[in-house]
């Protein structure tokens, strides 16, 4: 018997989409060939699909708390919006405009239909033909043969279906076997694809959602696994060969394409975001911006992952920025694993970049917005390293990158938790980084690097306190040394000079400086002729972090 397509028919997709990307993950990862071979479209997908789950079961708890009844439209934006600010990789992304897309439809529909009449069934039906135009219109260069393709072929079947009976479930059972004999052609549309003998992964990760959705509607529970090959139902080789060149936006599947993905969650308005599509188009490849209402999720493969950061700074104020390293050139197999990595936790852009540029992979944060455990075990994931340094770089993620720590140790990755309590402490040990080094070598020299950096950031008091200092007002400069409040100042640059001249008292060689995206354009200039003048043969670094939560970091080696 078909359900109504209403909220609950939505909670019900995700359910049942995050179990079929489960089921399939490790499978469309093993078909990745396209755009970049880094074997991980499926658990991007899945990812990104359980955001959206998240935020459907928060928006059912809110409604449930507040005693009122959660609406089609409420739900369905609920699951766009999950999927826009969880977005990974380049699938990932598509798939948050496709339900972004349909959710513009659907919204307006709303309140029209009860959800099981025909206007339900014509709704889904524009909404799977505005899904597939939003996302052909958020890549910068679409290609055929990819998740683009089947989403249209999608659409084009729903288009003919449950027109006699008004059915929203017969619609959705259509695209999806009309989305499952699009991708069966794909590898006679994109080379790299036939040349593999697999499936696009993107397409394939998009039947799966399609058939989480006719399952939702129809209340019947399909399992048959989609096929990843031409010719059979299981993948052959994760790692086929690929010869040639595809010259589809700017892939090259011999290994001369981009270094880096970089992705970061923008706030800006559409006529700045115009700017910042013809300006990364320029840089790199892959460049796909979803989102709108002045919220953006933009992905790009380049080779300057910081000019990419830059670029999204210009347009507006880019945040939860990942920038991973594709690992080197070798992009045409399964990603060859690295010898060893470092996975790096910082909390702006200007230090994202400075990492990525160092060959680290960097989790960017927000203030109040820690990594969780999955996030950093993705990172390490992403990394394709058979050894890697975790530098959590805050004492509150201990635990949090411990956790990480030990379930991709269970995933064959060596990993060593490098004990960093800040920024600087970790640029310290990045900085003595040494692949060429056995691995406990190395450990032990960045733990040492670590240990031997004294840290210390500069806050504002937000109201009335007690600290170690004593008593700070609303507005006070605060100096912490080593995470205590060491120093209460009145100005921003005399106390980052009182906090120089007790760190510098124990002695020191090195002094860093990382200014955050609110410090004075004076300050950076001031604080190093203030350590040239008063510290004798001690050096001063200076790095544009762009953190919000502290507009001054300070290491001191």
């Amino acid at each position: 018997m078909p359900y109504p397509f209403d909220a609950t028919a939505v909670r019900s997709w995700c359910g049942l989409a995050l179990e079929a990307l489960g089921r399939e993950r490790e499978r469309i990862d093993a078909i990745n060939v396209y755009p970049v071979a880094d074997g991980d479209t499926g658990t991007n997908l899945y990812l990104t699909v359980e955001s959206a789950a998240r935020a459907v079961e928060a928006a059912f708890d809110g409604h449930a708390s507040a005693g009122t009844s959660l609406r089609l439209a409420d739900a369905i934006g609920a699951m766009a919006h999950g999927a826009l600010i969880g977005a990974r990789g380049n699938s990932g992304t598509i798939v948050a405009q496709l339900l972004r897309g349909m959710t513009e439809v659907l919204v307006a529909a709303d309140g029209a239909s009860d959800g099981a009449t025909a206007g339900a069934a014509d709704a889904l039906r524009r909404s799977l033909r505005r899904a597939a135009a939003s996302a052909y219109e958020a890549v910068a260069h679409p290609v055929e043969g990819t998740v683009l393709t089947v989403a249209t072929a999608a659409a084009d079947a729903a288009e003919r279906a449950g027109h006699e009976t008004g059915d929203a479930a017969e619609v959705a059972r259509a695209a999806h076997d009309g989305a499952r004999t699009a991708l069966q052609a794909t590898p006679g549309q994109l080379a790299v694809l036939g040349r593999a003998g697999v499936v696009d992964a993107g397409g394939c990760g998009l039947v799966a959602l399609l058939g989480a959705l006719a399952d939702a509607l129809s209340g019947e529970v399909s399992v048959t696994p989609v096929a990843v090959r031409a010719d059979a139902p299981l993948p052959e080789a994760a790692g086929c060969e690929v010869a040639g060149r595809v010259a589809a936006d700017g892939c090259d599947p011999d290994g001369e394409g981009p270094a880096f993905e970089v992705i970061y969650l923008l706030e800006a308005g559409d006529a700045a975001v115009a700017r910042l599509r013809t300006r990364l188009d320029g840089l790199g490849d892959s460049l796909v911006v979803v989102g709108g209402d002045g919220l953006w999720n933009v992905h790009v493969h380049v080779d300057d992952a910081g000019a990419a950061v830059e670029a999204g700074i210009e347009a507006g104020r880019p945040y939860r920025i990942r920038i991973t390293h594709f690992g080197g050139a070798t992009r045409a197999k399964e990603p060859a694993m690295a010898a060893r990595a470092v996975v790096a936790v910082v909390p702006g852009d200007g230090l994202a970049g400075l990492c990525a540029e160092a060959g680290a992979t960097a989790v960017s944060v927000r203030p109040g917005e820690p990594p969780a455990s999955g996030e950093l075990v993705q990172a390490i994931r992403q990394a394709h390293a058979r050894e890697v340094m975790l530098l959590p770089n805050d004492p509150e993620l201990r635990h949090t990158a411990a956790a990480a720590a030990e379930q991709a140790r269970t995933e064959g990755v060596r990993v060593a938790l490098i004990p960093t309590r800040s920024a600087v402490q970790g640029l310290a040990a990045l900085a003595v980084h040494e692949p060429g080094r056995s691995f406990d070598e190395d450990v032990v020299a960045m733990t040492s690097a670590a240990g031997a950096t004294r840290y210390a950031e500069l806050a504002v008091a937000e109201r009335q306190s007690w600290t170690m200092a004593g008593v700070c007002q609303a507005g006070d400069v605060l100096g912490l040394i080593d995470g205590d409040v060491a120093v209460i100042g009145s100005d921003l640059t005399g106390t980052a000079m009182t906090v120089l001249d007790r760190m510098l008292s124990a002695g020191g060689e090195m002094v860093t400086l990382v200014l955050g995206a609110k410090a004075p354009d004076s300050l950076a200039e001031r604080l190093e002729r203030h350590v040239r003048e008063r510290h004798l043969a001690v050096d001063t670094v200076v790095y544009d972090g762009g953190q919000y939560a502290a507009p001054l970091l300070i290491g001191v080696e």
